[in-house]
């Protein structure tokens, strides 16, 4: 995530986001780099328009939680809380059996 972060980093100062300003950038933050995970990055983000995938990534968990605040979705979100207390407590019964 590093690396992710050093590029929306120099996107949002409005600077080139090449492999030296990335590395310059995790290197300044204490994150020793991979050259060739720092290339990748560089290549992968080369013709996206960082601005609006920002914006695409903002607004998607925000259009998947519309259904879920409407009236009809009680029921599946009870059966959730019901599933978690569940398997709370069979992971500690796993752990018992270890000793005895």
């Amino acid at each position: 995530m590093e690396y992710v972060y050093a590029a929306m980093l120099l996107h949002s100062a409005e600077n080139e986001i090449s492999e030296a300003a990335v590395s310059k950038v995790l290197k300044a933050a204490g994150v020793s780099s991979d050259a060739a995970r720092v290339k990748a990055l560089v290549a992968s983000l080369d013709g996206v328009d960082i601005a609006d995938a920002m914006t695409t990534a903002v607004a998607a968990p925000a259009a998947a939680a519309a259904p879920a605040a409407s009236g009809g979705a009680d029921a599946p979100a009870e059966e959730a809380e019901e599933e978690e207390e569940e398997e709370d407590g069979a992971g500690f019964e796993g752990l018992g059996s270890l000793f005895g």
